[in-house]
C-alpha cells in the first residue's frame, strides 16, 4: 500500500494590489532577485517591480518558449548575477523557465502570475517544449515555489480569454482526482491521493461552476470582485494542489497529443484540457443530461467543446491524438473501470463536431 502524500507551496497571497506586499516577502527569501518576465511584462510592470525587488535585481528577458535551452541560457546569466532568489513573473511558460532556472541554481523561488489560465504558479512541475511547441519533458523542482502572490487587480487587466482557459484546466481536476484515486495511481509526490486533495477538488470544481460565469464579468470590466476572488483562488491555488496532490487522469493525458496536432498545439493548456475532460466525462459514460449542462456552460465561458472549434476537421488527427497520448502520457490508465485504446478513441471522435 502506497503512503499518501501532499505538498503545495510555502506560502500564498492573494488580493488586488498584492503586488505592493512583494518587496518585503522577496527580502526575506533572498538577495540578489534574478527576475525572469517576458517583454510585455516588463513593459506593465517593469517600474512596479524594480521599485518592490529594489537596485540590487537582475532582469533578464524570456524568449517565449520554456525550452531546455533557453532555462540554460537563463540559468548562466542568474549565475552571472549571482542571483540568491528567482523571480518568475507573468504566464505559465515564463513560469516553467523561472522553475527551471530555480533548480539549476538551487535557490528560493517566487511566483508572481500575471495572467491566471492555469494552476502551474503553485506546483513544482516544469513543463518543457521543443523549439516548435510540442511537449518535450516535464521537469519536478525538489520542492514547491516559496512564495506565490497573485494580484487580482493585474489579472483582472489580461485578456479574457486566458481566464477562461484557467476555468478550462480547473474543471477537470474534481474528476481526475477521482479516478486517480480509483484506480489507484500515485499524484506527483509518488504518494496516494489524501482525503484532502479529494475534497479541495471538489471544492475547485463547486467554486468554478457557481462563480465562474460572474467572474468572468467581472473580468470583462477589468474589476476584480467577490466572485473574481474566489475564482481566481479556485484556478491557482485549489487546481494547483488538486492535481499535484491528488494525481491526473485522461484529461490531462490527452494534451500530450494534442501538442503533436498543429490547430491545437497553437490553443491554450487550459482549452486543451477542457476538451480532455468533455472526453473523458464521455469515456466515463456521463448521460447526455450532465453534458449538454457542461457543454452550456462551456459556451456561456467561453472554452472549446469539440475538435471542429480548434478547426480540426480530419478524423485522422484522433488517431494522432489518442497514439501519442497512450504512448506517453504516465498518467493515462488512471481511470476506471480500466479503458482501452479503442475506448478513449470513440470517445474523442465522438467530439469532432
Amino acid at each position: 500500500m502506497s503512503l499518501r502524500a501532499f505538498g503545495g507551496p510555502s506560502l500564498y497571497v492573494q488580493g488586488a494590489g498584492a503586488l505592493a506586499d512583494l518587496g518585503p516577502r522577496i527580502a526575506a527569501l533572498g538577495a540578489r532577485p534574478f527576475v525572469v518576465a517576458d517583454a510585455v511584462v516588463a513593459e506593465l510592470l517593469g517600474h512596479r517591480l524594480r521599485a518592490a525587488v529594489g537596485a540590487g535585481a537582475t532582469f533578464a528577458t524570456f524568449g517565449g518558449e520554456c525550452t531546455a535551452a533557453e532555462i540554460d541560457r537563463l540559468s548562466a546569466a542568474a549565475r552571472a548575477a549571482e542571483a540568491g532568489v528567482v523571480l518568475g513573473v507573468g504566464g505559465g511558460k515564463a513560469i516553467d523557465t523561472a522553475k527551471g532556472v530555480c533548480m539549476a541554481l538551487s535557490c528560493p523561488l517566487a511566483i508572481v502570475p500575471t495572467i491566471a489560465s492555469n494552476d502551474s504558479p503553485t506546483s513544482r512541475l516544469a513543463v518543457l517544449y521543443t523549439a516548435d511547441h510540442v511537449l518535450a519533458e516535464v521537469r519536478l523542482m525538489a520542492t514547491n515555489p516559496d512564495l506565490v502572490l497573485v494580484d487580482t487587480a493585474v489579472i483582472a487587466q489580461a485578456p479574457a480569454r486566458f481566464f477562461a482557459a484557467g476555468i478550462g484546466d480547473a474543471l477537470s481536476k474534481k474528476f481526475e482526482v477521482e479516478q486517480c484515486a480509483a484506480a489507484g495511481g500515485l499524484n506527483f509526490y509518488k504518494g496516494a491521493p489524501t482525503e484532502l486533495a479529494l475534497a479541495i477538488a471538489e471544492r475547485c470544481y463547486a467554486i468554478v461552476r457557481a462563480d465562474g460565469e460572474a467572474a468572468m464579468a467581472a473580468v470583462g470590466r477589468k474589476a476584480p470582485d467577490a466572485a473574481m476572488e474566489k475564482v481566481v483562488e479556485a484556478t491557482i491555488l485549489l487546481s494547483g494542489l488538486a492535481f499535484e496532490s491528488g494525481g491526473l487522469s485522461i484529461a490531462h493525458s490527452l494534451t500530450r497529443g494534442f501538442s503533436a496536432v498543429p490547430e491545437i498545439s497553437r490553443a491554450l493548456h487550459g482549452e486543451q484540457v477542457a476538451l480532455g475532460l468533455m472526453a473523458q466525462l464521455v469515456a466515463e459514460g456521463r448521460d447526455a443530461a450532465f453534458l449538454d449542462d457542461l457543454k452550456a456552460f462551456y459556451a456561456a465561458i467561453g472554452l472549446p467543446a469539440s475538435l471542429a472549434a480548434f478547426g480540426v476537421s480530419d478524423p485522422a488527427a484522433v488517431d494522432v491524438i489518442v497514439d501519442v497520448s497512450w504512448r506517453t502520457a504516465p498518467y493515462i490508465r488512471n481511470f476506471r473501470p480500466e479503458l482501452s485504446q479503442a475506448q478513449l478513441h470513440a470517445a474523442l471522435a465522438s467530439l469532432m463536431t
